[in-house]
């Protein structure tokens, strides 16, 4: 667009000021010069003048009005000015589209837009394609109308405008957006031409998308191919982002070393997705060297470094690091809660929450996703009450995170109904709410609901992941449901597209283990092409416990000590087995063979919420101030179980405690 000289802008603004006639040509370039250099008022005013003039703006007034309010994000006064165009033309359609697509605001109205377009006398070109394109993948998944991507694609297809360069990129980005990328991959490999966007757009919507392995060849394809382009730094921080999930740290490397030869433009953004690649794959030395060289550093900055060392447990640095930072803005107080939940420093999350809202900042749906577990793990009802609170006057308990998170903590702190009714106001459209509700029942040992919720589960068409199943497992181990654990086991691959993994032969062990059939326990494990893990090993161990086959638990036991012979519990169930079957020598062994390894048993501990706060108990405890009369209330109640002919465990241990 050409700019007008001053002198021409001067000669405007006369006849503007001065005429008599209004000159409908001064007053666009004057507007257009307000849209161009952000002279808000002017602007507003120059309208104002023409709507006291009773001025109907014509295509070019308007045009030139549309432009100024889409630039100041004033998208319904925009629109009121193309509304009232008596005789629109294309140029005119497509200012209003361009504006819409400018901010990514209000996609539906853009798609409807559209639609009243190609139901005009008008035709649509490709800018009005590109402008609608670009709008919806702005767009919600939740908020689209179904299948509207695919109609204007054979609308594209129809009149042409698939050998438009502009057009198919859109495209590619539209069909990335919603995770189509069979359809996405097509419009690639048919365009006639390709430039540095289309590829990039198909590169970032595989790393977005999670097919990260795609995503790295096709920059190896690219950068050895034949439309001679470069990858620039968009693709460069695509590509880092897939490293980084899949952790191949070599491959990253190189795509490093492929930027600073070729010397690629290192802005923020580039800067952030290196430091951050190193970080996640566990190179935090070398991150951090890259972390101090950085010319500048934003918030996005400080939270990969500080991920980096959360992700890998070093905590104390992450946390020198965020005392560093003079005004930390609200990503990276995230990060790190985020950080701390994740490190099971569940005090210190309630206090950086604390510490966070006295610097003025408000939680949002990320801060609440990292608070709750910290409340899960204190089975605190009121609390996980306080935050569902906040999370509704807030607008974020739609979030999956949230409701997932949320979920989690009201069946921990026991109440189910809660949780049923976080999960029945919230869609149960996403695998993880589903996964979740159906983990809370099963760990409350409630297994015909977990089951009958998975069968729901199923008829909505959500296919379940691994985790899900797991769940699923430990439902059918509470309640003894062997046959449809086993059914659920062999449908995993065929039907469910997921690999059986330790941890749910883990499951299933249980599951024959808790039924009895510990020969066919046994029989699973040595068949399984895995290796068993401790989970597997433990599980068949406190099946043997339960039943009393003392062999099948020696067999179970010696393996768990190779694998983790620092585990106490291991030996505990080890000596109260041997104990039951009155076999006190071998007891002895045990316990001798744990405290020549130096350990000890780790007093049990838990806590009950009141309404003076948390009051937490620890065995032989006797700190509380009514610990006398606890006491003398659990001697009363442990008399009563032995006279209903309770056997306690600890009554097995003959030749002391361990």
């Amino acid at each position: 667009m050409r700019v007008p000289a001053i002198g021409e802008l001067r000669e405007a603004l006369a006849r503007v000021s001065h005429g008599c006639v209004l000159d409908f040509r001064a007053f666009g370039k004057l507007i257009q010069h307000c849209a161009n250099h952000g002279l808000n008022l002017q602007g507003q005013q120059l309208h104002a003048r023409l709507v006291l003039h009773s001025v109907v703006p014509d295509n070019y007034l308007a045009s030139k009005l549309l432009t100024f309010y889409s630039r100041i994000r004033r998208l319904r006064d925009a629109r009121k000015v193309f509304d009232d165009i008596p005789q629109k033309n294309l140029f005119a359609w497509n200012a209003m589209l361009l504006g819409y697509a400018l901010h990514g605001a209000y996609p539906l109205h853009a798609l409807n837009l559209f639609s009243s377009l190609v139901g005009s006398s008008l035709c649509p070109d490709a800018i009005s394609v590109s402008a609608v394109l670009k709008s919806l993948s702005s767009c919600l998944i939740s908020s689209l109308p179904w299948l509207a991507e695919d109609a204007i694609h054979c609308f594209i297809v129809r009149r042409g405008f698939d050998a438009d360069l502009f057009v198919s990129n859109g495209l590619i980005t539209v069909y990335s957006k919603f995770d189509d990328l069979v359809s996405a991959r097509k419009v690639f490999d048919e365009m006639p031409m390709r430039d540095i966007i289309s590829w990039n757009s198909i590169i970032s919507g595989y790393s977005q998308a999670g097919y990260h392995d795609e995503c790295l060849r096709l920059y190896s394809e690219m950068k050895h191919g034949l439309d001679g382009l470069v990858p620039n730094g968009i693709t460069v921080a695509s590509v880092l982002h897939s490293c980084a999930q899949i952790k191949d740290l070599a491959f990253g490397m190189d795509v490093h070393q492929f930027a600073v030869e070729k010397d690629v433009e290192m802005d923020l953004v580039v800067w952030n997705s290196i430091v951050g690649f190193y970080a996640k794959c566990g190179s935090l030395q070398y991150a951090r060297r890259l972390f101090e060289g950085m010319p500048m550093r934003d918030g996005v900055s400080f939270s990969a470094m500080i991920n980096g060392y959360m992700n890998y447990g070093v905590v104390d640095q992450a946390m020198i690091l965020f005392q560093r930072i003079m005004n930390p803005v609200l990503s990276v107080w995230n990060a790190v809660i985020a950080g701390l939940s994740q490190n099971n420093r569940h005090p210190d999350v309630l206090a950086m929450l604390h510490e966070m809202q006295n610097s003025g900042f408000q939680p949002n749906s990320v801060t609440l996703s990292s608070v709750l577990p910290a409340l899960s793990f204190y089975s605190t009802l009121l609390g996980a009450k306080q935050v569902h609170a906040y999370a509704i006057r807030n607008d974020f308990d739609n979030n999956i995170y949230v409701t997932t998170a949320l979920i989690d903590a009201y069946a921990k702190a026991g109440s189910l109904s809660l949780a049923n009714r976080v999960f029945d106001g919230n869609g149960a459209g996403s695998v993880i709410v589903w996964t979740a509700i159906i983990s809370a029942h099963a760990a409350h040992g409630d297994a015909d609901a977990a089951l009958s919720l998975f069968s729901k589960m199923l008829d909505a068409c959500v296919r379940p992941d691994a985790v899900t199943i797991t769940a699923v497992l430990t439902a059918c181990a509470h309640a003894g449901a062997v046959n449809e654990a086993l059914e659920i086991f062999n449908h995993m691959l065929p039907e469910y597209g997921a690999s059986p993994g330790l941890e749910h032969h883990a499951c299933i062990v249980g599951v024959l283990s808790r039924a009895g059939q510990l020969q066919e326990a046994f029989k699973f494990i040595s068949r399984m092409q895995l290796e068993p893990n401790a989970k597997v090993w433990g599980a068949l161990l406190n099946g043997a416990a339960v039943f009393g086959n003392v062999d099948l638990g020696e067999f179970a036991f010696n393996q768990l000590f190779e694998i983790e012979p620092e585990n106490t519990g291991n030996y505990i169930v080890m000596a109260n087995l041997y104990s039951k079957s009155g076999r006190w020598k071998e007891a002895k062994v045990v316990r001798e063979k744990m405290r020549d390894v130096g350990l000890t048993k780790i007093p049990g501990c838990s806590w009950i919420e009141m309404n003076d706060g948390l009051h937490v108990f620890v065995a032989r405890d006797t700190s509380n101030s009514h610990s006398k009369e606890l006491y003398v209330l659990m001697e009363g109640l442990v008399g009563l179980m032995r006279g209903e002919g309770y056997v306690i465990q600890d009554d097995l241990v003959l030749e002391g405690s361990i």
